[in-house]
């Protein structure tokens, strides 16, 4: 009964729907900045350990451990929680009046209050972002549960599009909750029904690994990574494999038009290599929200519908 009452009472005031979403992105966003920055180091220490436990099995007798590798391995291990926030310059601790997203930013007219080195601009631009393609989402689908697991899909393609700009990598950590997320709601019929999501996660990953082999063949080089083919897979178990050509077009153009760009610009060598995924996940995020009217839109230009 409460929560019938919330909806209708955000219904009655969308200012109320719109400006909580808002602040909602803002404090997500703020989360994501640390995500962003702290999983792909993680990652790298996870796999410093693995490295070093095989290579202490393989070994078959003691070897002096390198001064460098002796001193990776004495810093205390990082995680999202742990440090607390801090200057990554200077080391001094973040307090809360000067972690409130944005606002803080400009107050300390971005940069760090212990050592005045400038805190990039990228924090409050994705804090921003989240705010305002949360409030895009709601605005589309109004205050149901659609729009809430629309959020979370959402917040994490701005967490990966960010790291695969940074790093080239799009982590599992990510990429295959959300995928197994989006079958387990196909069941309650969501976005799409079982029958479309369970072949558009295989044909979604499918696709891009062909892709990915016929590229190889032909040319010898590799020309995406395999975090590509789960990210199209997680697009296809939401919203089924009807949508896939359309998020597939929709990527290859954005991913052509920024790639001659960037060319054009001198500030991207030909032959060297862009992130796909984040235009696969702008294209997915479009296709969620509006890929039904582009659709229509199409039907009806091409006098098919």
């Amino acid at each position: 009964m409460m929560q019938n009452d919330l909806v209708s009472l955000l219904e009655q005031f969308p200012i109320l729907l719109y400006s909580s979403t808002a602040l909602i992105g803002l404090v997500v966003g703020s989360f994501l900045n640390v995500l962003i920055l702290r999983l792909p180091r993680i990652m790298e220490q996870q796999w410093r350990e693995e490295c070093s436990e095989l290579l202490a099995t393989a070994s078959t007798a003691p070897a002096a451990t390198p001064p460098a590798e002796t001193k990776e391995r004495d810093k205390p291990l990082l995680g999202l929680a742990r440090p607390g926030s801090h200057c990554w310059a200077c080391g001094a601790a973040i307090k809360p009046w000067d972690n409130i997203p944005v606002l803080s930013w400009l107050l300390l007219r971005g940069r760090c209050r212990a050592c005045t080195r400038p805190i990039p601009l990228r924090y409050p631009l994705v804090e921003l972002l989240t705010a305002l393609v949360s409030v895009a989402v709601v605005w589309q689908l109004g205050p149901t549960f659609a729009a809430l697991a629309a959020l979370i899909l959402t917040w994490g393609l701005i967490a990966l599009a960010v790291i695969d700009l940074d790093t080239q990598l799009l982590p599992d950590s990510l990429t295959l909750p959300l995928l197994w997320l989006g079958l387990l709601l196909s069941l309650g019929g969501t976005f799409t029904e079982p029958t479309a999501a369970i072949p558009g996660a295989a044909a979604g990953y499918l696709l891009l690994w062909l892709v990915f082999h016929a590229f190889r063949i032909a040319t010898g080089k590799q020309g995406m990574g395999h975090g590509d083919f789960k990210l199209l897979a997680l697009f296809g178990a939401w919203l089924g494999w009807q949508a896939l050509a359309q998020i597939i077009l929709l990527s290859s153009l954005a991913g052509a038009i920024v790639g001659i760009g960037l060319i054009a610009s001198g500030r991207q060598q030909a032959g060297q290599p862009i992130p796909y995924g984040p235009f696969l996940a702008i294209a997915g995020w479009i296709s969620l929200l509006w890929g039904n009217a582009i659709t229509q839109s199409y039907l009806q230009w091409a006098g098919l519908a």
